[in-house]
Order: structure tokens, then C-alpha cells, then sequence
């Protein structure tokens, strides 16, 4: 175990559970993971290895025997039969039979229905009359003479989820861990391995969190397939519901009309909507205005008496086209079907994640480390509902005057909602505050920029915040300093066709286009002027490369020393080596380059970096560039930078090691091969002439 993994178990002995574990143990059960986990949790809450393997079988036990297979549900239905009484694991609905005035129960894998339920247990757990819960329950078979009246009878039923939750031992123990600690604990905690994702990376993950702990939070998520978008609304909570975006109702979202009862809304945290996004797609023109009006005021009206609720909305859908694509042709939101794709409605979202910066989900990014058991970090999160957070980040910075309530109320509940999920406790610093603050606003200015193309009659709005210094810092989303010459010209009539309406384009201005752009100079190739400077770069953004970065600076030099004390990793080292394959590219080839490498030694790896470096001397030979390293023993180089034998030098907080590492998988990779594919750790680069 990790040291990490031995201070959870320290601190949340019995809350916690190691998630390699749910796989070991699912099989072919199709049953969500707070199941698996509230089981795993009853007999695996160990870190003793025999405990643990014994837990295992324990809980394989309890599936094979009560655990109802669709196609075993005659099998079981006999057993039941024959014992007269017997335990299954279901998903069980309940409806009221007004002809006999009672309730009746459904199991959908069992597949038996009109089961009896006595009123005291509707009573208890009445999400049953709304939809499919998983429990643990005991059916008797009591058959009568009556034809009319069922055998079946459900003696006792126990929603899957842990009972009480210490709220003031969470906080407690939140203190022993330390704002990275916790936040990789809340990545294994969803299942995955914090190594694989960069620090913005692992904030879009927790930003899923938010819906499940702010009341009425609508946040959307567009982006390519496989990123786990529905994921964490499908298998984390048992307070969630996922539903297709398609087949939801007006009766079984609000309210139904005929006899009142409350739909989704009324009983679920978080309604996500699944698939939601698809231009073919169409709906109900009474439902979006429903939906537009319970999201902005938290009530819903058919005709009759208003009634509020609190449930957040999770839109999650795939996006048809890359970024650049979008910016150019149409916007942000071009998947969602036309009756969604209306400012009215995107106006309410309080938040746009962006899905295209989340990586495919692999195999290996998940964790085989603890976190906690899903259900009891889903009351957690639903006891901090009650909470509001909004305004602790007024302590230290003012968000603009100039932005609209509406705006002001979505940055403040994305704020409220991170600062419960990584600070429930309190006690974040300014710098804490300064980093979630941006990550809200810009997830507000996203939906706001994309407002402004799709109608005009929104005004644009500054964001930015200032501190207790006064000095105003704006925000820019990642796209915006990615696209620049895409994203702030609004899009012609001409280019906001939907993608499905073909254009027909004559050869002939095929072929001119084609020759106009064989005649224009590459971008790179124009000589620009090197001037001094700093600049940022957000994590997670794409298409910088060495050449890009470096490659004007360095060209006419003869010779260039770089000082990075953590060319260590073998990932790093072959950043050095493409470092010196841009050199041989830009040189010319009379011309004869010395580079010099400073670095660290790699503690216990030393004669494998040494390997590795001398194999990039080796490689250069013949090619005009002479490569040579040293290792600073004595750990006093701590400076990251590259200086020229023309005057330049280049400062970075992050030396040469500005690229999140690769994850290793087999097959081929576009960030592999090319630098402009790969995402960036965040950084800072100044030019400096001397």
C-alpha cells in the first residue's frame, strides 16, 4: 500500500474499501458499483490481506445466491416456492392499485409482479413509487385459493446504502490530510488512479461531484465518446438517476396531472440526462419550457398549484466535432438537439465541463488503492446540501461588478459546490480559492461566450476578479488561448449551417482554394521578430510544440547550455531528445551546434538515466549537433532554463517537462508521435535578452 492508502485506513477505518476490488468480485452481476461496495464494505473494510480474500468469497456468496440473474428468475422463483421465504437482491419498484387499494411491487429481474407491500414500508422508502431501487429483500410465497389474489408478498425490504453517517468525524478527519491527499483520495474514491491525470484533470473529474452536493446545480458535459461522462451518475450514488435524454416525460420528470403524484424531481439529488445531446434528436416543446422555467426559479407549474424541488440537472452527451471545428462553423453547443439549442436554456447551465479535455477512460487509469466506500461518501454529499459555501470566497476576491446576477449565481454555486467537495471543513487559503474561482468563472464564461453567437442580443461580459490589491485578472477558457483566431469572431450566416445540410462546392473553387493555399508561406516559416516576454499556458491545453516555444530563440546559436534539474524519468529524457531532434531539423547542415545538458541524478535509476542520456549523444553523431550532459551531485542547480550563445534565455517554472506523462497502452497514439497533440501541464515561460 501506498502511504497515502495507509493514512485513509488510519483515519476512515470501516468507510473504505480497496476499488480493485469491485471487479474481483462483480462477475456477470449487472448491478451498480454502490452495490458492490456497500456489500464489499460490510466484510472487506480491512487492510489484512487474509480478511480480505475471505470478504471476497463471502460477498461472491452473497451474489451467487441472492443476486437475481434474468435468466434464472424461474429457478429462484421456485426456491422461493418451495423454502416459502427467501432473500434476493433486485431492483423494486412499487405502484399504487387503486381497483383494491394497495400497493404492489415489481422485481425486474425476478420478474414477478402484484408482490404485496404493506403501507409502512411505501411509507419509509418512498423513492419506490417513483422508480427502481436496488435492495436486499425477503419474498415469502403464500399461495390462496383466490385467483385474484397474488402469492408473492414482500415480508421486509433494505434500500442498498449504509444507514448513518458521521458528518463531524468526516470533517475531523479531514484535517489530517492535506489538500493534494484529499483530492487524490477523492479520485480513488471514484475509481480512479490519481498518477494518471494532471491537477486540472483530477478538478474536471470532481466537478462531476458538484450536482451532488449543490441544490438545483444544472452543469452540462459535451465531448468525445468514452470519456466516462455518465459514469459517475449511473454507478456512484444511490441519490442519482440516469435516464436517456430521449425518453424522459413531463409525469415522470415534474408532476402527473392525473393524480399528482411527483415525478424525478421531487425524489432524486441529481437527474442526469444521458445521451442528451444528438441534433437528429427532438423534443417536447412543453417539456423545455418546463424544464427552463424549474431551472431557473427551482419550481414547475402544469396548471395547477406550483410545487418547488431541489434536484440538480446533469446533461452529458457526445459531441459530433472537434473544437476548432466547432468555434469556426457554429459553437459549443451544436450537438444538442434544436429544441435545447436555445439561449433561453443554455442560459441556465451554470456550468459547461469540458468533455474533450478528459481523456479516453483505459484500464490503467483506475486505482487499485483505497478510497471510500461510494455510498457513504454519497451522504457525505448529500448531507452538504444543506450547506451553502457561496460566499466564503468574498474573503478574498471580488468577481467583477459587471456581470450579470444570473452569471453571478452560477460562479458562485460551481465555487460553493468545489469548495464542499475538497474543503468541507473550511480552512482553504487564498491561493485555494484563487484556483477553484477560475475554474468557475471560466466554466460560466463558456456557456456566456457561446450565448453571444448564438444570440447576438446578449451583451459580452468581462470576467475577471480582482484581489485584495485591486488588480484585475480576466479569464480565458483553454479553447480561447488554444483558437484564439477562432474563438472571438462570431460565426457568418454561411457557417452556422448544421453539418447535416450539405453544401455543394464546384470543383473549380476547389481546385483555386487548393492553389492559393500551395502559395501562402507556412505560419511558422514567416520571420517574426523575437522581442522579450512572458507568457502562461493552462494545463490541458493542446497544440504547443518545441519548435513553437523554442525554435526562433535557438536558431543561429552555436551553442546552448539548458539547466533542468529533473531530466530523470524516461519520459522526461525523451523530451530532451526531441528537444535536440528539433535542433537537427531547424539547423542547417553545414552548420555545427554543441548543446549541453545540467540535470539532476535520478535517485536509485542513476545508471539507467545515464543510459539513456549517453544514448542521445550516440544518436547525434553525424548530424552536427554535440550533445553533452553532467549530473549536478550536489543538488544545488534548482534554475530551469535554456540559454544561447546569441543572448537569449529562457526561463521556465517547468524546464523542458511541460507535457503530462504519456500513459502507457498498446497500439498508437497521435500525442506519441506529435508534441501539438499532447495536453500541458500548466506553466509559465519568459524570454529574456541579455
Amino acid at each position: 500500500m501506498s502511504s497515502l492508502d495507509d493514512k485513509i485506513n488510519e483515519h476512515f477505518a470501516g468507510y473504505v474499501v480497496r476499488k480493485d476490488l469491485v471487479k474481483a468480485v462483480k462477475g456477470n452481476a449487472i448491478v451498480p458499483t454502490y452495490v458492490l461496495e456497500y456489500l464489499l464494505g460490510q466484510y472487506c473494510a480491512t487492510d489484512d490481506e487474509a480478511s480480505i480474500q475471505s470478504g471476497i468469497e463471502t460477498v461472491k456468496d452473497i451474489l451467487r445466491k441472492h443476486y437475481v440473474h434474468r435468466n434464472e428468475a424461474g429457478l429462484i422463483q421456485s426456491t422461493i416456492k418451495e423454502k416459502g421465504r427467501y432473500k434476493v437482491i433486485d431492483q423494486i419498484s412499487v405502484s399504487l392499485n387503486e381497483k383494491t387499494d394497495s400497493y404492489e411491487a415489481v422485481f425486474d429481474n425476478l420478474g414477478i409482479k402484484k408482490v404485496a407491500v404493506d403501507s409502512g414500508t411505501v411509507k419509509a422508502h418512498p423513492k419506490l413509487l417513483v422508480t427502481s431501487v436496488w435492495c436486499i429483500a425477503d419474498v415469502q410465497y403464500e399461495f390462496a385459493e383466490d385467483a385474484r389474489t397474488s402469492p408473492w408478498v414482500l415480508e421486509t425490504i433494505k434500500p442498498i446504502q449504509i444507514a448513518r453517517v458521521d458528518y463531524d468525524g468526516y470533517k475531523e478527519a479531514r484535517g489530517q490530510f492535506s489538500k493534494d491527499e484529499w483530492i487524490d483520495l477523492l479520485m480513488q474514491s471514484i475509481g480512479f488512479d490519481p498518477e494518471a491525470f494532471g491537477r486540472r484533470s483530477k478538478l474536471l473529474q470532481l466537478m462531476r461531484l458538484i450536482p451532488f452536493v449543490e441544490r438545483n446545480y444544472n452543469i452540462i458535459e459535451l465531448g468525445p465518446k468514452g470519456t466516462g461522462k455518465s459514469h459517475i451518475y449511473s454507478e456512484f450514488s444511490p441519490h442519482g438517476q440516469l435516464i436517456s435524454g430521449g425518453e424522459v416525460t413531463i409525469p415522470k420528470l415534474f408532476v402527473n396531472n392525473s393524480n399528482g403524484r411527483i415525478g424525478l424531481v421531487g425524489y432524486w439529488d441529481v437527474v442526469a440526462f444521458d445521451e442528451f445531446a444528438g441534433r437528429e434528436k427532438t423534443a417536447n416543446k412543453a417539456l423545455v419550457d418546463i424544464m427552463k422555467n424549474y431551472m431557473a426559479n427551482k419550481t414547475f407549474s402544469r396548471g395547477v398549484n406550483p410545487m418547488g424541488a431541489e434536484a440538480s440537472f446533469a446533461f452529458v452527451g457526445n459531441t459530433d466535432h472537434n473544437v476548432p471545428y466547432m468555434l469556426k462553423n457554429s459553437d459549443l453547443f451544436e450537438a444538442l438537439p434544436p429544441q435545447f439549442h436555445d439561449s433561453a436554456f443554455i442560459d441556465r447551465l451554470h456550468a459547461y465541463l469540458p468533455g474533450w479535455e478528459i481523456d479516453v477512460i483505459r484500464g490503467e487509469m483506475f486505482t487499485s488503492g483505497y478510497g471510500f466506500i461510494v455510498d457513504y461518501l454519497a451522504e457525505i454529499l448529500r448531507h452538504l446540501r444543506q450547506e451553502d459555501f457561496s460566499n466564503r470566497p468574498d474573503q478574498h476576491f471580488r468577481v467583477s461588478e459587471k456581470v450579470s446576477t444570473r452569471d453571478r449565481d452560477a460562479i458562485y454555486k460551481t465555487m460553493s459546490g468545489m469548495l464542499k467537495v475538497i474543503f468541507p471543513a473550511g480552512g482553504e487559503s487564498a491561493e485555494d480559492v484563487e484556483e477553484l474561482l477560475q475554474l468557475a468563472m471560466e466554466s460560466r464564461k463558456r456557456v456566456k461566450d457561446q450565448l453571444f453567437r448564438i444570440d447576438a442580443t446578449y451583451p459580452e461580459v468581462d470576467f475577471y476578479y480582482s484581489g485584495s490589491d485591486g488588480e484585475k485578472r480576466y479569464i480565458q477558457t483553454v479553447e480561447e488561448q488554444e483558437f484564439p483566431q477562432f474563438y472571438n469572431q462570431k460565426p457568418t450566416p454561411n457557417s452556422m449551417q448544421r453539418s447535416d445540410e450539405k453544401t455543394q462546392i464546384s470543383d473549380d473553387v476547389i481546385e483555386s482554394t487548393v492553389e492559393r493555399r500551395a502559395s501562402e508561406p507556412a505560419q511558422d516559416s514567416v520571420a517574426r521578430p523575437l522581442k522579450d516576454g512572458h507568457f502562461t499556458y493552462a494545463e490541458n491545453r493542446k497544440g504547443i510544440s518545441f519548435d513553437k516555444l523554442f525554435g526562433p530563440y535557438t536558431d543561429g546559436a552555436t551553442r546552448i547550455v539548458i539547466t533542468d534539474p529533473y531530466v530523470r524519468k524516461p519520459y522526461q529524457i525523451r523530451t530532451m531528445m526531441e528537444f535536440v531532434e528539433m535542433i537537427v531539423r531547424r539547423k542547417k547542415p553545414e552548420d555545427q551546434i554543441s548543446i549541453h545538458l545540467v540535470t539532476g541524478p535520478h535517485d536509485g535509476e542513476v545508471q539507467r538515466q545515464r543510459e539513456l542520456l549517453e544514448s542521445i549523444t550516440e544518436a547525434c553523431t553525424g548530424t552536427g549537433v554535440d550533445f553533452t550532459w553532467a549530473l549536478d551531485t550536489t543538488g544545488t542547480a534548482h534554475a530551469r532554463d535554456i540559454s544561447t550563445d546569441t543572448g537569449w534565455k529562457i526561463v521556465l517554472d517547468r524546464g523542458l517537462d511541460i507535457y503530462q506523462p504519456p500513459i502507457r497502452r498498446d497500439g498508437f497514439s497521435l500525442g506519441d508521435r506529435l508534441q501539438e497533440h499532447r495536453m500541458l501541464k500548466g506553466f509559465y515561460v519568459t524570454y529574456v535578452r541579455q
